[in-house]
């Protein structure tokens, strides 16, 4: 039996959540990718400790949603599986491309400070829409999670080296051992990248205390 597989775009109606108002006062923009798992309306909460008169903060929602337990109750969401891996990554920086539009280009904010914040697996999302987008973005935090172990940083040094990066990661992370952020950190030294590390007393999570140090 011959299978074939076969490819169609399709329209899907995705979902983001934004905290703040239009102001003239905005200087300021965050955009926050939320880990395995997690919804984005949930997410956007962490950032009350940056929240103020002067930024706006943008939850985007991954695309991908599903029961977390059995089949039924609480629903997560995830950037992508393993399966079909180079269309969904092609599919969620086409996304992430669109809100930036009709947030930032659209809400005249493009004089605005863009900050692109990715947690946990957020964080290998964040890093693949920067690395395969045009769009301004002036920071990127990399928190409680990596570098796509694929990308070779050495082609994107240019680019990455015009803006703030940023590695933050928690001293009790149940995700993250000491020698994973000794080799990220190697890996970003071997490729002349600049960088900044920032530890907390914490775990997996988004520290408030850390947050605000950020801001």
């Amino acid at each position: 039996m011959i299978i074939d597989q076969k490819q169609i775009r399709i329209s899907k109606t995705a979902r983001y959540f934004i905290s703040g108002k239009h102001s003239e006062k905005i200087d300021s923009v965050w955009i926050v990718l939320h880990g395995y798992g997690q919804l984005a309306q949930d997410f956007i909460k962490y950032f009350k400790p940056v929240a103020d008169e002067s930024t706006i903060i943008i939850a985007p929602e991954a695309l991908n949603r599903f029961y977390l337990k059995g089949f039924d109750g609480k629903v997560g969401a995830a950037w992508m599986t393993k399966e079909n891996r180079v269309e969904e990554i092609a599919d969620y920086i086409g996304y992430l491309d669109s809100i930036y539009e009709e947030v930032i280009c659209n809400g005249n904010f493009r004089n605005a400070r863009v900050t692109a914040l990715g947690f946990s697996q957020g964080s290998a999302a964040a890093f693949r829409w920067i690395i395969n987008s045009s769009r301004k973005i002036d920071r990127l935090i990399l928190w409680g999670g990596g570098i796509p172990p694929e990308t070779d940083l050495n082609l994107s040094r240019d680019l990455l080296n015009s803006i703030e990066l940023k590695i933050v990661a928690g001293d009790k992370d149940q995700f993250i051992t000491e020698e994973q952020i000794g080799k990220e950190i190697e890996r970003l030294k071997k490729s002349k990248l600049i960088y900044q590390l920032y530890r907390f007393n914490g775990g997996h999570e988004i520290n408030p205390g850390a947050l605000r140090q950020l801001k």
